[in-house]
Formats: C-alpha cells, structure tokens, sequence
C-alpha cells in the first residue's frame, strides 16, 4: 500500500507541476541497464525448444526514462522473446512503482529472438496445473523485474538535461524480407530460407529502413533509439541464449559510441524475416550483424537535430475482437492443455490462448510518444509491417518510430487480408480481425491531419 499511495503521490505532484518551459522542468533524460539473462537450464521460449545449455552473449533490459513535461515515462527494450498478458502487467506496474508514474507510461517492448524467456503468468499456471513443465523459472523471472525496477529508480539521480532531438534513418541492405508469399489460388504460405519456394522472388512489402531517434544535451548526445522491421532471428534452436544479430548491431554501436547509450526496438515483424539473405548457418549471424550495424550508422552520420521543447505522451486502449474459429475456444484450448499426448509445443499455445481470452476484456494499449517533430509508437503482440507503414504514412510530416512486441497477448496482429489467406501467423494470431480498430487507434495517437 505505501508503494502505491507514493506512486499515487507523485502523480499529483507532476500533475500539479509548471510548465515544461520552466527551467526546473525542462527535460531531462535518465537512462539504465541491467542483465536479464537467463541461468543455464531456462526454458528457452516457453520449453517448446532446447534449455539453455552456453551464453553466446548477455540478454539485457535497457530503457530511458523521460522527465520533466507530466509524470515519468519509460520506454524499454528486454532481449527476451516475449511477455505477455498479466505478466507484462506486472512489470508494467514494478517499473512504474519505481519511477513514480503510472503503469500505462511504460512501454515495455521485447526483441523477440527465440533462444531467450518468454513469459505469461497464467498460461504457465495453466500448463502445470495440467502436469506439464513450466514455461520458465519464476524465481528468475521476479528477480529480474525487480533488478529492472531498481535500476530504473537508481538511473533517476543520475538524469541529465536533453534539449535537443536527433533524427536519422538509413536503408538496411540485404537483410529484410516478407515471409508471405502467395500461391495461385491466394493463400499464403512462408519462406523462411533462400530455398524455399518464392525466395528468388522480391523481398516484398518491407521498410527497408532503419531509423535512429536520438536526444541530446546541446551538441552531447545522450541515447540512441534504434529502430527496424525484421525477425531477429539468424539461426535457433541449438540452447545457445543470444540477443541476436539485432542485439549484437546494438552492442558494436555502443562499442564505437560509448558515450551514447543505445537501445535496439524490433518494429512491426510479424510477416518480416530475413528468408532471402539467410540460410541458418552461423556464419549469416555476424553478416547480418554488420548489415544492421552499418545502417545504425549510416543513420547516426544522417542525424538533423531540432530543439526539444517538451514532450506529450497518449494512451488508446483498444479492445481487439475475439477469433470466430473452433481451435481459438475456450473448451477446445482446455482439452489440448489437459492431454498429455500432445507436444509442449502445441499445450503452451492453448495455454498462452487460454490467458488471452481470460483478460480479452481488459483493453490492450497502443501509445505515443510526441517530441514534436518525432513521434514513437508502441504497438502489442507481433503487427505487420503494413501497421508500421500506416502509421508512417498518416504522418509524412513527421520522423515516425515504431515499436512492436509488447504486450504479447494477442500474438500475432495480422491485417484483415491477412485472415482470408491463412498462413502459419493465423494459426497463432489470438485476436480476430481488427484492422479498422488498430487503424482508427493509429489516427487518434500520431494525431493525423485529415486528408485534403
């Protein structure tokens, strides 16, 4: 109860502030890091693949934290694969308590690489309930949003000013792909590999680029937003817990940068992988790495910078329909659960449905983040990139950010054509078409000019 009536009390506190052009609320900037790497023997996304058996390189949770213009907003990457329904509550909540602002101004985002935790508190008390593993240690898993909590309350003494933004945005070669390709009679199957069939073909609809938000203390930089559509996956399966080709481009940044802390977001990749460039050997990882990294620079070397005046932060809660299909049930979810005959695999994602449709009524929450000239979105479950190029598209004004893979509720966030042509994402998509919804959400938060 103290936690939540000093949270409650810093509310009013900033809620009762001056304005951001005050000088005791001009913006500031906190920045924090801590390792969430899982132990040797973590289940790897959900049990469904191998432990984990070596580290090829630490996971992290890295954040920023705004200050100044309204309570505290935290915006945070975890190299995990996934976190989803009341367990990225929960998370959402320790963070908040820890800053002293309210749980729907963090905006938690995953990676999304496979050999790393994904974690649902209900769908794992659903499957052991059933006699089936757990999908991860939950002694690891509150002590690493409790490390997450306290680096961010620590991070806050140590804010600095930021008075400027930066934007920069390069073309990322030979990584991104869409996965989805079409047959004569439309429907959709995915490639995955050079060669499967239609990987010869065009990389489809894609972003090609990489965009770099950053913020600045005068002619200092401060932190480093990155932010790409792809699938950060160049080979899995093996128990080797890494962050990715994504993670490692991340790390050499801050390597040649170390005095701009850097952040990676995986945007809208839900039809998004790397099938044509990547043939699932180790040696693609570092290609693909060095790819990803040298746009991170390329965008660096392109930054313009505006004055940085304030900030403003949007919350649209959208309530995404329920899936009108037999497997997507209630009942037909409990009888997988219940069967130990069926593979984890196949258990953990009714379980993972079964959460879904028990917190269904509880809105999901897209938000915004507006510095002015740039505008950052973050988006639930894993959208498709045409989400990413709506939003861009809505505002061509403005240097558009976006950031999927937080809440994973709903798993895969499809468009409605999308669902007449069925593919592997529709077999995991939880929620049911809601395309107009996300849409109409998108318009709301970018603040989008109506059309001449």
């Amino acid at each position: 109860m103290r936690g939540v009536w000093l949270t409650g009390l810093a509310l009013m506190l900033w809620s009762a502030g001056v304005r951001a052009d005050n000088p005791a609320r001009a913006p500031r900037l906190a920045t924090f890091v801590c390792d969430i790497t899982p132990p040797l023997g973590h289940p790897l996304i959900a049990g469904w693949l191998p432990e984990a058996r070596r580290i090829d390189d630490p996971l992290q949770a890295r954040g920023v934290i705004l200050l100044g213009d309204g309570p505290p907003v935290v915006l945070c990457a975890l190299d995990w694969c996934a976190l989803g329904n009341d367990a990225y509550a929960d998370w959402q909540k320790a963070v908040a308590q820890a800053v002293g602002t309210a749980p729907d101004r963090v905006a938690l985002q995953c990676l999304h690489q496979h050999d790393a935790p994904m974690v649902d508190l209900e769908a794992s008390r659903l499957l052991e309930g059933a006699g089936a593993p757990p999908m991860f240690d939950r002694k690891f898993y509150e002590r690493a949003r409790r490390q997450t909590a306290a680096a961010a309350r620590a991070a806050l003494a140590r804010a600095r000013p930021v008075t400027h933004v930066g934007m920069g945005r390069a073309r990322v070669e030979r990584v991104a792909t869409n996965r989805r390709v079409l047959r004569p009679d439309g429907t959709a199957f995915n490639r995955s590999k050079p060669t499967d069939p239609g990987s010869d073909g065009p990389e489809g609809v894609i972003d090609p680029w990489l965009r770099t938000l950053s913020l600045w203390d005068g002619d200092r930089p401060v932190a480093a937003l990155h932010y790409y559509a792809v699938h950060p996956i160049s080979y899995y399966g093996e128990g080797s817990v890494s962050s990715e080709f994504v993670g490692l481009a991340r790390q050499k940044f801050q390597d040649e940068y170390p005095d701009v802390f850097s952040i990676y977001f995986t945007g809208c990749a839900g039809n998004i992988n790397a099938a044509k460039y990547n043939d699932w050997t180790h040696e693609r990882r570092p290609e693909l790495r060095d790819r990803v990294s040298q746009a991170m620079a390329a965008a660096w070397g392109a930054t313009k910078r505006e004055r940085l005046t304030g900030w403003r932060w949007r919350v649209e809660p959208v309530r995404l329909p329920p899936r009108d299909a037999p497997a997507f049930r209630a009942d037909a979810c409990r009888a997988i659960i219940a069967d130990p005959k069926q593979r984890l695999a196949k258990r953990g994602r009714a379980a993972l449905c079964l959460a879904w449709l028990a917190r269904i009524e509880r809105p999901i929450s897209l938000t915004c983040l507006d510095l002015g000239p740039a505008l950052v979105i973050h988006l639930p479950g894993e959208p498709f990139v045409e989400y990413q190029l709506e939003a861009q598209r809505l505002r061509p004004d403005a240097f558009v950010c976006v950031a999927g893979y937080g809440d994973y509720g709903p798993m895969y966030v499809p468009t409605d054509r999308a669902y007449r042509e069925g593919g592997y994402e529709l077999t995991v998509a939880h929620a049911g078409p809601g395309e107009a919804l996300l849409t109409a959400a998108l318009a709301r938060l970018l603040q989008a000019r109506p059309s001449p």
